[in-house]
């Protein structure tokens, strides 16, 4: 019987020690964040997979972290958001590169109906990516995601709220996303290798409102006088 070899990972490329971060395996689209993709895989997010967005507060810069990767996987196919918390703004994704004609907006009813709409652009490939928002997600139902997932070639990104972090996920790469200044900090609490130990500070890029001649002005400041104080002399 052969001895082990000094290196084990090298068997395989999907093998990896966990203290080591993973190689690449499968597809990735970089993430336009060096300092993030060198914390992922080395490469960025992976396709065919399940990513989870675990945000502080929805709207803290969710979709410009992902702005870059958007117009990188759009070709032929659309871009699916399904059950969004706000209404998409077509020119805010203009700017971030993605045709109003390539997005697909869904709202549904009821959660079931949106993560029912996931599973089937998940197992149909019809679209090269796939946003869904979800407040609370049985661990079946992720399940259920994630295989779907991995018969397809789709950027898969479920956001939820922060508080979810705490719950147990098949998800294979989770993150949560607070508010910093001038982006987000960033704490990846699930992937393939070692814990990350202090959270990624991003910046993002500026939205269109904020570099828009015709954005909101900045609160004046208006500085009161300073009141005169009297002298008064006091005889002895």
């Amino acid at each position: 019987m052969s001895a082990l070899p000094e290196h084990p990972e090298s068997i395989h490329p999907a093998l990896w020690r966990a203290t080591q971060l993973a190689r690449v395996y499968g597809r990735t689209v970089d993430t336009g964040y060096p300092a993030l993709s060198a914390q992922r895989l080395g490469a960025g997010w992976p396709v065919g997979t399940l990513i989870e967005l675990m945000l502080q507060q929805a709207g803290i810069g969710e979709m410009r972290l992902l702005s870059p990767a958007l117009p990188a996987v759009v070709q032929r196919r659309s871009i699916a958001l399904v059950a969004p918390q706000q209404t998409p703004h077509a020119l805010g994704y203009a700017y971030m590169g993605v045709r109003p004609s390539r997005l697909m907006w869904l709202t549904t009813p009821k959660s079931s109906d949106a993560l029912w709409s996931a599973e089937q652009i998940l197992r149909t490939g019809s679209c090269s990516a796939l946003v869904l928002w979800q407040q609370h997600i049985r661990s079946e139902s992720l399940r259920r995601l994630l295989l779907a997932a991995q018969s397809s070639e789709t950027l898969f990104v479920v956001v939820r709220p922060l508080a979810c972090a705490q719950d147990a996920s098949s998800a294979p790469l989770r993150l949560t996303v607070r508010p910093a200044a001038d982006g987000v900090a960033i704490e990846i609490i699930k992937r393939k290798g070692p814990v990350a130990v202090t959270p990624i500070i991003v910046k993002l890029y500026p939205s269109p409102n904020l570099i828009s001649e015709h954005r909101r002005a900045p609160p004046r400041i208006v500085e009161l006088p300073t009141p005169a104080v009297e002298h008064v002399a006091i005889s002895g």
